[in-house]
């Protein structure tokens, strides 16, 4: 499956969908996942 994780575009708003952990178990159960740049920082 394919999974996208898009940027936050509320004013001051970091989080994310999914969190690194979450992000490698989906990798190991074999997803692929595409994560927009920038997605995460401050």
């Amino acid at each position: 499956m394919l999974i996208g994780v898009p940027l936050e575009t509320a004013a001051g708003e970091t989080r994310v969908a999914v969190t690194p952990e979450t992000a490698k178990k989906l990798k190991s159960q074999g997803h692929q996942l595409f994560v927009q740049s920038g997605a995460g920082l401050k």
